[in-house]
């Protein structure tokens, strides 16, 4: 791929402005020869304005979405591309989220420019464990774990019961959930379905990826181990312990 189209498709401008950055001589090699539009060389190994490029083609981000931000990449509230360079927005493809996280829900949120990796973790049949802490309004009344486990519980409006949910009690009023599907605000309509209602949640796991010492708002670029399980090249990815 030619120089201009690669850092077009990097979110560093249009082709004609990127053109522009070259014959500018801001774009160099690790070295500091300036590049020009017909010059080949490996994305670690260039630079604009002296500095790194953005991650290479392929990027799967962890970030650690903070309550009020929306996965979206338009819109009045605040998006969670708010907390990303700008650029990620305008990168062909886009780094897209991989499934969602409401408004209200903070938490571990994956994104992506790969449409196939995007497609084969957000796919019903990839069963790939999420894990979730929730603050409820209510004390657990004691039978909340037999049946979520069931495989048997039936949410308002749908016809086809949950696939088994494992909880753990950390508290009376603080939950641990592992489920491996992701149905439409799921969590909070499980405990809608025993009378009780969620008043904070937070996912904690994406199979065996944490957020760790990530803080709220900040995010880091996965390596390739830590992305092999997403892809199926690995051991699949199993929920860290409660």
């Amino acid at each position: 791929m030619k120089l201009r189209k690669y850092l077009a498709n990097l979110g560093y401008g249009s082709r004609r402005d990127v053109a522009r950055l070259i014959a500018d001589g801001r774009v160099t090699d690790v070295a500091g020869r300036q590049m020009t539009e017909h010059d080949v060389a490996a994305h670690d190994d260039l630079r604009v304005d002296g500095a790194l490029l953005d991650p290479a083609p392929g990027v799967v981000i962890m970030l650690h979405k903070p309550v009020g931000y929306v996965c979206s990449t338009q819109g009045d509230s605040r998006l969670v591309y708010d907390l990303l360079p700008a650029r990620f927005l305008r990168r062909s493809p886009v780094v897209a989220p991989v499934g969602r996280l409401d408004r209200d829900t903070s938490g571990l949120l994956l994104l992506t420019d790969d449409g196939a990796l995007n497609h084969r973790i957000t796919s019903p049949r990839a069963h790939l464990a999420k894990t979730y802490d929730a603050h409820l309004a209510n004390d657990l009344r004691g039978d909340e774990q037999e049946r979520f486990a069931s495989g048997t519980l039936l949410l308002e409006s749908e016809s086809s019961p949950l696939r088994p949910v494992a909880l753990h009690a950390v508290a009376a009023r603080h939950v641990r959930l592992t489920l491996t599907e992701g149905r439409y605000h799921q969590v909070r309509r499980m405990f809608a379905a025993v009378g009780n209602h969620v008043v904070a949640l937070h996912r904690c796991a994406i199979g065996a990826l944490v957020l760790g010492e990530l803080a709220e708002g900040q995010w880091r670029v996965l390596a390739a181990p830590e992305i092999a399980p997403l892809r199926g090249d690995a051991t699949p990815l199993s929920p860290p312990a409660p």
